[in-house]
């Protein structure tokens, strides 16, 4: 290869996985995120990873923890940035590993949108979402033909603690799930809004938190009692 071409093609300055590390069991990783957790040389963790996932970093490895409590970040967002590509800088092997999905209220567009733009090459590994988990887990269908013929995912969290801006008239449509993530803290809110849109208050609910995991909780009732269901269950979440 002549030195024009090769320098034409710009090489990666580092590189970074983006790992979904699911709902928590461990046996519900890909093999893919198995294997990359195992030979990471420098792990960036969620606070929602499990504590069996976790075992599989090697003992060798560098944990650093960014995760983020209801209400307070411990890590700015930028902060993670800045982390993470100097990290890869290193040329070591390196995993941002997150709970759930990194693609679905995961923020790892923001952080894919980073490394890239700082010119670290970036690997998506996909984890099994936690509304996927925990509806399996407590066995609730999200689609069913009868009486079910979409599901939604929507976010209970906007930015600054604010209330979601969301369309809630599609939402109270019947014959569709919808999945509320982060939703705890505003669940009076959100199912004041429902019923005000249309949404029946006795329709069924159910309020999943650490849906796959040995501490599971999971409680049901109807839309017009969501916050008193979830006090009285002992939910503090996150939860679904």
């Amino acid at each position: 290869m002549d030195g024009v071409s090769a320098a034409s093609k710009k090489s990666p300055i580092g590189h970074v996985a983006l790992v979904g590390a699911g709902p928590g069991d461990p046996d519900l990783l890909t093999i893919r995120a198995a294997r990359l957790i195992g030979q990471a040389e420098v792990v960036f963790v969620d606070r929602l990873v499990g504590a069996g996932v976790m075992e599989l970093i090697s003992p060798a490895a560098e944990i650093v923890p960014v995760g983020k409590s209801k209400g307070e970040h411990s890590v700015p967002q930028e902060e993670i940035h800045r982390r993470m590509i100097d990290a890869a800088k290193t040329g070591k092997r390196i995993v941002r590993l997150k709970g759930g999905d990194p693609f679905i209220f995961g923020r790892g567009g923001e952080e894919l949108e980073a490394l890239r733009a700082a010119g670290i090459e970036v690997e998506i590994v996909p984890g099994i979402s936690s509304a996927l988990g925990c509806a399996a887990s407590a066995q609730i269908p999200l689609t069913h033909r009868d009486m079910a013929q979409a599901v939604t995912f929507v976010t209970g969290h906007a930015a600054l603690g604010q209330e979601p801006d969301l369309d809630w008239h599609a939402l109270a449509r019947s014959n569709q799930t919808v999945v509320v993530f982060m939703g705890v803290g505003t669940a009076d809110t959100i199912a004041a809004r429902l019923i005000a849109a249309g949404r029946d208050p006795s329709t069924p609910i159910a309020v999943v938190e650490n849906g796959t995991r040995a501490n599971e909780i999971a409680a049901f009732g109807s839309l017009g009692e969501a916050a008193d269901l979830i006090s009285s269950a002992g939910i503090n979440g996150p939860a679904l």
